[in-house]
């Protein structure tokens, strides 16, 4: 450290607590700043990491596009969903189409597994 800052530092030092807040505030007005943002800031960061994040335990299982298998594929969402031929096609069909909504982790990944084998793209959410 510079002879200028140690000397700085020394004498700031020596203020009280209440000249060292209104040496803030005369800083903060000279130059447009707030010493108060960064410590909110930082706060603000702190408790959102401090937050336990809920695991998420509904899924819905989504398809982006049926794949060039389409029968195998509508074939599957059948026997997932007990729908109709028509409207299992249908689905297959639509991009972004829930096959299956609110269901758990594991029926969700079977449910990918079965339609990624008949050639779907299918995506978790």
């Amino acid at each position: 450290m510079s002879d200028k800052l140690a000397t700085l530092v020394e004498e700031l030092s020596t203020l009280s607590v209440l000249e060292a807040a209104d040496l803030v505030k005369m800083l903060e007005e000279k130059w447009g700043v707030s010493a108060a943002a960064p410590v909110a800031m930082a706060a603000a960061g702190a408790a959102v990491a401090a937050e336990p994040v809920e695991e998420k335990t509904e899924f819905d299982v989504v398809i982006k596009d049926p794949g060039a298998k389409k029968i195998d594929v509508i074939k599957v969402i059948r026997q997932l969903t007990s729908l109709g031929l028509g409207e299992a096609k249908a689905l297959a069909e639509t991009a972004g189409g829930k096959i299956l909504t609110g269901v758990g982790k594991d029926a969700a990944t079977d449910a990918k597994k079965k339609l990624d084998e008949a050639g779907a793209n299918i995506v978790i959410e």
